[in-house]
């Protein structure tokens, strides 16, 4: 792989990004959204068991969440950006490799993770008192493992639109909200319905989730916990790189005008 093309293409969607409000506008208005409405509704619960600590489940869930849907968004909505505008003829007459491609988008979404992510957690904080950063070491591993959830559902979304064309667009933005109920964001595993439990146990957000819950009630982490996400995400990704590249293969085999 080349490390100038992935830069030249990473340097073309920040150009982007820079140059239009809307794409500026996007990385916070969502985060300040989700934090208002969720908190608010969280603030008030709290006022019925105000020694329970169902803000700060809450809060940080919708901050934890805010990485996959970052993640994930990104790499979808780059690939609809390039179809919208007829870029990908563009984009594949040149040296530039599907890997190389592949690359971009993941270090394109880490960082405006590392924008989205510090702002959403001061508005917490801001606004609620509540600390993200009070789950200390054990952040890193949810982070990454929740950002990992991120690509997989975004290249699985991409392999599915390179298959089927903008018909389907809206599953850049809706898809990754199928698996938040069986990720047991806000709320305990144990809840849910026992058929819908054998659903969730088959996703690594569920163990992240319930792994950060845990160290809120006690302070220390199941650490199979995030063996086992770990193991699933890495499948996940895995299997979603391979339907992607065969995705992309048929699309070449039919042309990429067709494409659109």
């Amino acid at each position: 792989m080349s490390a100038h093309r992935i830069f030249g293409v990473i340097l073309r969607y920040l150009y982007l990004t820079r140059r239009s409000w809307d794409r500026i506008f996007d990385l916070f208005y969502w985060p300040v959204i989700d934090l208002l409405l969720w908190g608010l509704t969280a603030y008030f619960i709290a006022q019925f068991a105000p020694n329970s600590r169902v803000l700060l489940i809450i809060v940080s869930g919708v901050v934890l969440w805010l990485i996959i849907w970052r993640g994930q968004n990104d790499i979808g909505i780059s690939l609809l950006e390039d179809l919208w505008n007829k870029n990908m003829i563009n984009l594949f007459v040149s040296p530039l490799t599907f890997a190389e491609w592949i690359v971009s988008f993941l270090i394109l979404g880490t960082v405006k993770i590392f924008i989205s992510f510090p702002f959403a957690a001061l508005i917490a904080y801001i606004l609620y008192r509540i600390n993200i950063f009070s789950y200390g070491l054990y952040l890193f591993p949810f982070a990454v493992l929740l950002l990992f959830t991120g690509w997989w559902v975004g290249f699985f979304v991409n392999g599915l639109i390179l298959r089927f064309g903008t018909k389907i667009q809206v599953i850049a933005w809706s898809l990754v909200m199928v698996i938040a109920p069986f990720s047991a964001v806000y709320y305990p595993l144990s809840i849910l319905p026992v058929w819908v439990q054998k659903i969730a146990l088959i996703l690594p957000t569920t163990y992240v989730f319930e792994g950060a819950r845990q160290v809120i009630s006690t302070g220390i982490l199941d650490l199979n916990k995030i063996y086992i996400s770990f193991l699933l995400s890495v499948f996940y990704l895995a299997l979603s790189i391979i339907f992607l590249k065969r995705s992309f293969k048929k699309t070449l085999d039919k042309g990429l005008v067709k494409l659109f």
